[in-house]
């Protein structure tokens, strides 16, 4: 199939003529909105261990949404059954829904003003869609990564897996109509060591997903030949590393490890509707609450930290989100100072901050959209150094790669973080690996402590597909860049000697 047009099987449903038929249909009900979502969500997982097929499954996840407001209250109804009859009926229902509601709704629902933008369409950037490529050359592939690791000396086991997705939506709210496509793919190896004493170790590859195609795993994007073939010898350097002195060490952290901190310690704290308290029961809050907008100070001045829906290949990119609000890009934290959050329609019209930042997303047809995460990340210094450059200005500390286990409590501020790989750093040289090692700190005091943001070229977009919120619990996909950076006196614990207190 042409990758430069939205799936066909998708666009062969009436998809103009639903939209009509439900809009028209709240409408004649007395919805002072309505809007129309119609998508279809295909993901597919294939997962080998120790080069056997172990996983694989496909799904298929296929309908249509109505939301409206009524009299300040929410309605929202969902079917299966994409006919124009079920969608003047779910319209129907969600009418119903918000005159049920609004016998114990507390606030009155009001939405930001977004301009219309007509009729458009959106795909993502991609090459070859996965979806286009038969699952028996997908298993080949892992296949024979898993194999030319287990021939490697001291692998015992290794799991390989990847998980595709293809996203497809058909938006309206009379204003903006927008058909949208977008694909993402997780492939992921990890090589386990075992050993005489029953202790074990695991290195997996650092290659982020991506909003990318196929292509991404056969040359494009990462090489994973060369990837591949370090993993022996640095599993086999981790087994044979001491364990790590507890104390306070200067870090470098890669952008494989410290994009999952930013995830946990910026991301969710920046969400509004969080620092608002109305995540509280289920995802907690936040300590950037609103009063302090303008004047925390999130970080050292050094630090700049936006929000993004349009960064290429990042998993939380699109052209319009599930309230047809265009995709954009603004600043949340500048000049180490919180500036900025991210916003829906609702949040952005409920604090007066003006128009929307886009950050509206429902995972499936039949779940409502919610306020969701875009791409957060720590943008690079102009000229800045590279990570040699940073780890050589270090006389004694660590060097953290990859990302592993994490904590962070409800409020986004206490945090202990593990990764792939650890090296000690003497004297500006990396001195071989550590094990069991854990940063720990406040997110402020973290922050703070940066003292060097790495240049364009050591910047990484990172991300995760599973992303959790809301109730009923929805999953989003998203992505996090930033350079390499030096951060001078964090905590240090050894997870072993933790584990026996």
């Amino acid at each position: 199939m042409d990758h430069t047009t939205i799936d066909p099987e998708f666009t062969a449903y009436p998809l103009r003529q639903l939209a009509d038929a439900a809009l028209q249909r709240a409408a004649q009900l007395g919805a002072e909105h309505a809007d129309f979502r119609a998508e279809r969500i295909r993901g597919q997982q294939i997962g080998l261990s120790d080069g056997n097929l172990e996983t694989q499954f496909d799904s298929d996840d296929l309908g249509l949404a109505v939301r409206v407001v009524v009299d300040g209250t929410w309605g929202f109804a969902a079917v299966g059954d994409l006919t124009p009859e079920a969608a003047a009926r779910a319209a129907a229902d969600a009418i119903d829904v918000a005159k049920v509601a609004a016998a114990i709704a507390a606030e009155r629902i009001e939405l930001a003003d977004e301009p219309a933008h007509g009729e458009v369409t959106w795909l993502s950037a991609y090459e070859v869609d996965p979806f286009d490529v038969g699952v028996a050359d997908k298993i080949a592939l892992l296949g024979g990564w898993s194999r030319e690791l287990l021939a490697a000396e001291g692998v015992d086991h290794v799991d390989a897996s990847l998980y595709q997705v293809k996203e497809c939506k058909f938006y309206t709210d009379g204003a903006t109509t927008a058909l949208q496509q977008r694909v993402r793919v997780h492939p992921s190896v990890t090589a386990v060591a075992v050993g005489a004493d029953g202790r074990f170790e695991t290195m997996r590859t650092l290659a982020p997903p991506a909003g990318r195609g196929y292509e991404y795993l056969t040359g494009t994007g990462w090489d994973f030949p060369a990837e591949l073939a370090e993993i022996p010898s640095l599993l086999a350097e981790k087994m044979a590393a001491p364990s790590v002195q507890a104390g306070r060490y200067d870090l470098v952290i890669d952008p494989s490890n410290l994009f999952l901190t930013i995830h946990e310690s910026i991301g969710h704290a920046t969400e509004l509707d969080r620092a608002l308290g109305y995540e509280a029961a289920y995802a907690g809050t936040s300590f950037a609450t609103f009063d302090k907008l303008g004047t925390l100070p999130y970080g050292s001045p050094i630090m700049h930290v936006t929000g993004d829906r349009t960064a290429e290949h990042g998993l939380a990119t699109i052209g319009y989100d599930d309230e047809g609000v265009v995709a954009q890009s603004w600043d949340l934290i500048a000049g180490g100072v919180l500036t900025g959050y991210q916003l829906d329609r609702r949040m952005a019209r409920l604090k007066s901050l003006g128009r929307s930042n886009g950050c509206s997303f429902a995972d499936s047809f039949s779940h409502m959209p919610i306020q969701r995460m875009a791409n957060v990340s720590l943008q690079p210094a102009t000229g800045g150094p590279s990570t040699a450059q940073l780890i050589a200005s270090v006389t004694d500390g660590i060097y953290i790669v990859g990302d592993k286990s994490w904590s962070i409590d409800m409020q986004r501020y206490n945090f202990q973080f593990t990764g792939q790989r650890f090296y000690r750093i003497r004297n500006g040289q990396l001195a071989g690996q550590l094990r069991d090692v854990a940063y720990q700190a406040t997110t402020t005091d973290f922050w703070n402590a940066m003292e060097a943001v790495g240049g364009p070229q050591t910047y990484v977009l990172g991300g995760a597909f599973n992303c959790g919120k809301g109730q009923p619990g929805q999953v989003a996909p998203v992505s996090h860049g930033c350079p390499s950076v030096l951060m001078r006196g964090i905590r240090i614990l050894n997870t072993v000697e933790e584990a026996g207190t």
